[in-house]
C-alpha cells in the first residue's frame, strides 16, 4: 500500500489509548508527507476493526494484530520503510532474575567504557 493512497481514505485511529502508537503513526505520516483524514477514534483495537468493517475506512495497526483480525478485515503491508515501535525491558527493582542482573551489569560496564 502506498502512503499517498492512504491520504485519500478515511482514517480510523486506534491510538488514543496508546500514545506511543499514535506518535509512530503521526511520525510516519509526516515523514511520508501525507495528512491522514481521521474520521473516527476507536477506544480499542477490536473497536477499530469493527469501525473498519462497518465504515469502509482504514486503520494502521501494529504487525502483531494481524493474527487477531476479524474475518471481514484484510491486512496489507505498507510500502517503503515501515515504522517500528521500540521496546525496552521493565523489571522490578526488588526482584530480578540473576541472569538478567548480570547482563545489565555487563552492559553498563561495556557502555561506560565506550
Amino acid at each position: 500500500m502506498r502512503p499517498q493512497d492512504l491520504a485519500r481514505e478515511s482514517f480510523i485511529s486506534t491510538a488514543r489509548v496508546a500514545p506511543v502508537l499514535r506518535t509512530v503513526i503521526d511520525d510516519y505520516a509526516a515523514k511520508e508527507g501525507i495528512t491522514l483524514k481521521q474520521k473516527y477514534d476507536a477506544e480499542t483495537l477490536s473497536g477499530g476493526m469493527s469501525l473498519v468493517a462497518s465504515t469502509g475506512g482504514f486503520t494502521l495497526l501494529p504487525l502483531y494484530v494481524r493474527n487477531a483480525l476479524i474475518p471481514s478485515v484484510v491486512a496489507r503491508p505498507l510500502r517503503g520503510e515501515v515504522p517500528t515501535i521500540g521496546l525496552m525491558m521493565g523489571y522490578s527493582k526488588s526482584w530480578m532474575p540473576p541472569t538478567t542482573f548480570h547482563r545489565i551489569k555487563f552492559r553498563r560496564r561495556t557502555s561506560a567504557s565506550v
